[in-house]
């Protein structure tokens, strides 16, 4: 068993130069020489160029949430400026996230099947190009096709961000990486916000909506020179290209179906009443999930590659941290959307206000990650659900004060900067316990299924929790939209105690390995 802090003090894995376990139905693989990562043969990154390489990595996450996010408060000026619809306006935000969401995991099997800085420099090149094609859309037709592209350019290269984190980091290196990969998940939501509204109030060039999607172009090029530069070529040597490039290509179309009938009800289901079609949608999402579960278990049962290796799923540790982790993910988005609505539908603020109410939050946010690393190893296991308790808390707290009478202010933002810090302590040591608790042959399927599960209950939770609110600040005062907050701050307070239970449950034990 290996703890959490495994590794030297100088980041190297005590599984180097060990024989890795043998995968199921297979032989054990050769020994990984010191200093290696054992991904396709590339030696790790070592000093500078490791923090570089963890640069480039990060970059290209903030860049995927900014955009999911960074379109919502362009809504008014784009149905404005194209003349579009409400619907439109609609498939513009969630087109992108659908097809995201929809390839997630596909995009992990293809790093691991392709070498990881192949499909991170094949989707960082769609994802430029398409952003280029919204900006100079011409029409809402255009604008809702690029932004889809869009966004399953992003889920070629986000899930090579954790599995080069697993795979190039160990020990406390490990540890701090996480911590930044965090701040670029949470930072990356809440900048698309308040970067959104200030481009569209600065109106660069008469432009309006359109640089929030340009700027991405220069940032994109910059970044595949950077990869070429500084990620480590990790395509399979001729052994592992046989074990790897067998792609589930059933499993991606029951998995791609199931993820699609569930994310779209999720996304469109408040906006339109939640017409019959869309049950009938989600009713076949749980058929597609169970087609999905029997396929794995049928290939693994043949010794063939699943898309999915079940040693994942089996995991007690990874089990247990994906439902803490979902379940405070779905708070977090959900309060992302909640604020905003808050703020300048009920209060009368402005987008830029609304935008920038999170900074605190995110600023908190960061600074788990350097706090987790100096936690002695024998008190990180509690880290988990410690964070979860002290989002609880926060949550709490900004309820209180609702209900004291108070509406807005500095002290709302200082509150909220508590929940900032305590998903930050759970989001870290939860993606850091699950990474430790599997080998990094699992790195790909790790990333993939972390990654589908944080924008699944993400989408659940603006679904469920916000539309809920939405239901309860119909007249739009502000007296019934602070109470409507404070019931929703109620219902996440009991969600991060919950999830500080399963956190527990998790982390019981010490990862396996």
């Amino acid at each position: 068993m290996r703890s959490q802090h495994s590794g030297t003090e100088s980041g190297e894995s005590p599984r180097d130069g060990k024989p890795a376990p043998a995968p199921a139905g297979g032989t054990p693989a050769p020994p990984v020489p010191p200093g290696d990562s054992g991904a396709g043969g590339a030696a790790r990154p070592q000093g500078a160029q490791r923090w570089r390489l963890l640069a480039v990595l990060l970059a290209a996450q903030f860049m995927a949430n900014v955009d999911t996010a960074i379109a919502n408060i362009a809504a008014p000026s784009i149905q404005s400026g194209l003349g579009a619809s409400g619907g439109e306006v609609g498939l513009v935000i969630s087109g992108y996230v659908v097809a995201y969401a929809v390839l997630l995991v596909i995009g992990a099997r293809l790093g691991a099947a392709h070498g990881h800085r192949r499909i991170f420099d094949l989707g960082m090149a769609v994802f430029t190009a398409a952003s280029l094609a919204c900006a100079l859309a011409p029409g809402p037709a255009v604008l809702i096709a690029a932004r889809v592209v869009q966004g399953a350019g992003a889920a070629l290269m986000v899930p090579q961000v954790l599995s080069g984190i697993q795979l190039h980091f160990a020990g406390r290196h490990r540890i701090r990486a996480l911590g930044y990969y965090a701040v670029a998940l949470s930072g990356g939501a809440v900048a698309g916000q308040a970067a959104g509204g200030l481009l569209i109030a600065a109106d660069i060039y008469g432009l309006s909506w359109r640089p929030i999607f340009l700027i991405n172009v220069p940032i994109g090029l910059l970044l595949i020179a950077a990869a070429a530069r500084w990620m480590p070529d990790d395509r399979p040597d001729t052994r592992q290209a046989r074990e790897t490039r067998e792609l589930d290509l059933w499993g991606m179309v029951t998995l791609g179906a199931a993820v699609l009938l569930l994310i779209v009800p999720l996304l469109l289901g408040t906006d339109q009443g939640w017409p019959v079609w869309m049950w009938v949608s989600l009713a076949g999402s749980v058929a597609a999930f169970l087609a999905f579960r029997r396929s794995e278990r049928s290939l693994t049962a043949r010794g063939r590659r699943p898309l999915i290796a079940e040693e994942v799923i089996r995991e007690p540790a990874v089990r247990w941290s994906l439902i803490a982790h979902g379940v405070t993910t779905m708070t977090y988005f959900a309060l992302l959307f909640v604020l905003a609505i808050y703020l300048q539908d009920g209060l009368g603020r402005g987008p830029a206000y609304a935008g920038m109410a999170m900074v605190s939050w995110v600023a908190a946010f960061g600074l788990a990650g350097p706090l987790l690393a100096r936690i002695p190893e024998r008190h990180r296991a509690a880290m988990p659900a410690l964070g979860c308790l002290i989002l609880a808390v926060g949550y709490a707290a900004v309820w209180t004060y609702l209900l004291a009478g108070h509406r807005s202010g500095p002290t709302l933002f200082v509150l909220l900067g508590v929940g900032g810090l305590g998903l930050g302590i759970s989001s870290n040591a939860l993606i850091g316990w699950m990474t430790f608790a599997l080998p990094d042959r699992y790195a790909a399927d790790l990333s993939g299924v972390i990654s589908t599960n944080a924008q699944l209950c993400g989408a659940l939770g603006v679904a469920a929790l916000g539309g809920c609110f939405l239901a309860l600040t119909e007249s739009g005062s502000p007296g019934r939209s602070a109470r409507a907050l404070g019931i929703f701050l109620c219902v996440c307070v009991a969600l991060s105690l919950l999830s500080a239970v399963a956190a527990h449950r998790g982390t019981r034990g010490r990862p396996a390995g």
